[in-house]
């Protein structure tokens, strides 16, 4: 649908428009790999973020168990979207 959506607004080919927000979704992925944020003026941004090891609670057993440290994407929205919404 994002495709689709993209490709009627700019005017250009389904097949276009797929490629453009792959390649645009692949940069993002790139930089949030190599640590690094990516602003999006008006829109939001995306960042990296470290999530320490933790002890969780298996829900069904109570046990304990050991939750692996991870790094995971967070998005902030930007001002131009929040507006949008509101």
């Amino acid at each position: 649908e994002l495709i689709d959506a993209v490709a009627e607004a700019a005017d250009i080919s389904k097949m276009s428009a797929g490629r453009a927000l792959d390649a645009a979704l692949e940069a993002i992925t790139r930089a949030l790999k190599q640590g690094e944020q990516v602003s999006i003026v008006g829109f939001g941004t995306f960042a990296p973020k470290s999530r320490p090891a933790r002890t969780g609670r298996n829900p069904k057993t109570g046990e304990p168990i050991d939750i692996a440290a991870a790094n995971v994407p967070v998005f902030k929205p930007g001002k131009g979207l929040k507006d949008a919404l509101n």
